[in-house]
């Protein structure tokens, strides 16, 4: 067998194994992910301190997925609201309501901490951030405003100083 042959061989292989990457989430698949954890907090026998936080995340994914193109889906926090909704929030609710109330809020399981306290940190830690990417989606929208009112000043001037006089005066 020569170095051709062998080569051929890896290479027939090589396109044989090719990996399919499956398409990206798209809106209706976070908001459906939504849906599925809305389901699961109906369903379960979660506190209210759980279930305010799990709306409170939730609405605010909500809010953020009409802005994710101005971050870019394929950006570091695109990605994080598209987990948030289809892995982080389900897997800690799912992890939570698997164990008996009684013992999940009462007995502890990270030093001091019982299984409640430890599903609200996580809840508060996944609330700040999508804050956080919110508010960078918002900013975004916010300096294009600031600069479209820059090229305004620029190329008719006088905003600063009150703009044009458009008063109207008798005849």
């Amino acid at each position: 067998m020569g170095l051709r042959s062998l080569w051929r061989g890896r290479r027939e292989r090589a396109d044989d194994e090719r990996v399919v990457v499956p398409p990206a989430p798209t809106e209706q698949d976070v908001r459906a992910a939504l849906n599925r954890v809305n389901a699961m907090l109906s369903q379960g026998n979660a506190p209210p301190v759980v279930r305010a936080r799990m709306v409170r995340v939730m609405s605010t994914i909500n809010q953020t997925l009409p802005r994710l193109s101005q971050l870019g889906l394929g950006s570091q926090e695109g990605y994080s609201v598209v987990a948030m909704a289809t892995d982080y929030l389900p897997e800690a609710l799912q992890a939570y309501l698997r164990l008996p109330r009684d013992w999940a809020d009462t007995r502890p399981i990270d030093g001091p901490k019982t299984a409640l306290m430890v599903l609200v940190e996580q809840l508060e830690l996944l609330a700040a951030t999508a804050d956080e990417i919110l508010d960078a989606a918002n900013r975004a929208d916010a300096q294009a405003l600031v600069a479209h009112g820059r090229f305004l000043e620029a190329k008719f001037g006088r905003a600063s100083s009150g703009g044009p006089d458009l008063t109207l005066e008798a005849p």
